[in-house]
């Protein structure tokens, strides 16, 4: 208890303890082969991990983690639409977007940082960190020197500069280098492009070394690297490798700027949990050879909220899950796990004589809760804001939203039942016919068409309740627009005149929900339920993983914080609810089900699975 205590007096701390007068003043350099620190050959082994991600309360502990392990640099993506959520409104200062303070912790527990700021990141986030907001434009194109995409990009870059400035090296910060997009050999060939973004982070007045990351092959090498900038390989694994790139981009330091210990997870798969012998093999090469490298990652966390992105390879659409696991060397709750051990103690071996790792830090317990019996509280059919009129349905984008859900309704008139199609449908919905649940459609499957029955309503009510799961975050689909893309067909007759309820369900949306006070059937339904933590039993400073088994498909809030999606298809059962989420006294579990009308219990359980 005393460890934890110390862990949150900690954070106080630092969140007030000004910034010191005179910092000590280091060089870094990019040799021919090698990278420099005060000018002698210097070997990055970082972790990565990202601020979006990890619940600011627990920022030093996961670099506490990554020290331990061995590291002495830190990775990180930063997020566009995460500090410019809507057009022209950042934040870089509140609670996980204080980037300043993750800076001034890392160069406090004497780590260094490489930073990923895009614009592009891929990393499993939604739109691989690219706001939704430029979906709006109709004919956009994103990574390229498109005129609108582009000045989004540059104002982006330039407030971001200010944010980071100040902890460079050459400023005596622990930034030692800045990468330039991010895989841009896996997506596209436009030099310029790339050679425009390094050009306007140098007018901005970040002058450290650049890099690049790119995979190990030929063709992504040719159009990913830039002369000048470090060449990172995702991953460097073996001496090819590290000649290959060399031979591309003679003149620069090559480093592995992923190498994985893990790997993603996408809904409806097992969990991802590849094998520790060909990691512990890469990394030992690696480390005899004295190559740089960054784990990806080596700590994941979450995607709370309405952050996880989603693939489209060869199976089509691929949401990612809640959790950001990723099988790293520390788990989504911040514990060790045997891959983490085994790391160290090949990290520690390489160390000079009498040198030692730093002690591991103590793991923020876990509870569990004892089943919560949950009641229905109200619909989103009792809570529907006035709605837009549209001749024929639009995307999420359209309507200004682009997360959550939002319902089309229409009334049938001519043709009132048959095959009802949707082109397309981006990513989830259910269909309703006079408030009757009729079925589902799922992106995922390839499911966009649904039998209407025959009614015997005059004027029968049709109603889409769809769902984003998450834009694309990687290859040439970025362009993925939510909810209705195209059109509406019933027997191959457009349906047109709609109604369109945005419910974006974000903190205004659950705070103005007003209890139905009625019999709740038809599905969409809120459940509310709550249970009680003692400081005195010190279950309040222990982490939780919200247990959602007897529930179907939906969201969840405790005490008003998005812990994010679930989906009885798996694999995640449990969402992560860090213990600064918890609160002394009563707490509150809000569920949003979007096939369940009756009410189950929830438990509070210590691990993921």
């Amino acid at each position: 208890m005393r460890n934890i205590l110390s862990l949150f007096i900690g954070f106080l701390i630092i969140t007030t303890f000004p910034a010191q007068a005179q910092k000590p003043k280091h060089t870094f350099k990019l040799g021919t082969s090698e990278f420099l620190l005060d000018g002698q050959p210097f070997q990055i082994i970082s972790g990565e991990m990202h601020p979006a991600r990890i619940p600011v309360e627990y920022w030093r502990h996961r670099i506490q983690m990554a020290k331990a392990m061995g590291c002495n640099t830190i990775a990180a993506y930063i997020f566009w639409n995460y500090h410019e959520s809507e057009e022209g409104i950042y934040d870089f200062s509140t609670g996980n977007h204080n980037l300043g303070e993750f800076f001034k912790i890392l160069q406090e527990e004497g780590m260094w940082l490489i930073l990923r700021p895009g614009p592009y990141v891929c990393a499993e986030w939604d739109l691989g960190g690219i706001p939704p907001y430029l979906l709006r434009i109709p004919d956009i194109k994103l990574r390229c020197m498109d005129p609108r995409y582009m000045a989004a990009a540059e104002r982006y870059i330039a407030k971001l500069s200010e944010v980071i400035k100040p902890y460079l090296i050459t400023r005596g910060g622990p930034l030692l280098m800045l990468q330039i997009e991010n895989e841009y050999g896996s997506f596209g060939n436009d030099r310029n492009y790339m050679l425009r973004l390094r050009e306007v982070w140098a007018s901005n007045g970040i002058n450290v070394p650049t890099f690049t990351g790119d995979g190990p092959t030929t063709k992504m090498l040719e159009t990913g690297s830039l002369p000048g900038s470090a060449v990172g390989l995702d991953s460097g694994s073996s001496s090819d490798d590290f000649a290959l790139a060399n031979k591309i981009n003679p003149g620069v330091p090559v480093f592995s700027s992923e190498t994985y210990p893990g790997w993603l997870t996408h809904w409806g798969e097992k969990w991802a949990k590849p094998d520790s012998v060909q990691l512990l093999k890469e990394v030992k090469f690696l480390m005899d050879n004295k190559k740089s490298f960054n784990f990806y990652v080596i700590h994941g966390g979450t995607n709370f909220e309405y952050t996880a992105g989603a693939n489209s390879g060869g199976k089509g659409y691929e949401p990612d899950v809640t959790s950001y696991d990723y099988d790293a060397p520390v788990n989504e709750q911040g514990q060790p796990t045997p891959k983490y051990f085994a790391l160290r103690r090949l990290i520690a071996s390489y160390l000079p004589k009498g040198k030692m790792l730093p002690p591991i830090p103590d793991s923020v317990p876990a509870i569990k809760i004892t089943p919560v019996e949950m009641q229905p509280f109200t619909t989103v059919w009792d809570n529907l804001p006035q709605p837009v009129s549209s001749v024929q349905p639009k995307s999420f984008e359209a309507y200004g939203q682009y997360h959550g859900f939002i319902l089309y309704k229409t009334e049938l008139t001519g043709i009132k039942n048959g095959k009802l199609t949707i082109t397309d449908i981006h990513d989830y919905a259910t269909v309703f016919l006079n408030g009757n649940y009729i079925g589902k459609l799922d992106r995922r499957e390839g499911i966009n068409s649904i039998d209407v029955p025959e009614s015997n309503v005059e004027a029968p009510v049709l109603e889409i309740l769809a769902e984003a799961m998450g834009h694309i975050n990687f290859g040439k689909n970025l362009i993925d627009r939510k909810g209705i893309t195209d059109s509406v067909t019933l027997n191959g007759t457009t349906l047109v005149n709609w109604q369109v309820y945005n419910l974006p369900m974000d903190k205004k949306f659950i705070w103005d929900l007003r209890s139905s006070g009625k019999s709740l059937k038809k599905p969409g339904v809120f459940f509310k339920g709550n249970f009680v933590l003692s400081r005195a039993e010190g279950n309040l400073y222990s982490d939780t993983f919200i247990d959602v088994s007897n529930y179907t498909k939906g969201i969840v809030w405790v005490n008003g914080h998005n812990l994010g999606r679930y989906w009885n298809i798996g694999p995640q059962k449990r969402l992560y609810c860090p213990s600064p989420w918890l609160r002394e006294g009563m707490n509150e579990i809000m569920v949003f089900d979007l096939h369940q009308t009756e009410a189950k219990p929830i438990t509070g359980s210590k691990t993921l699975e």
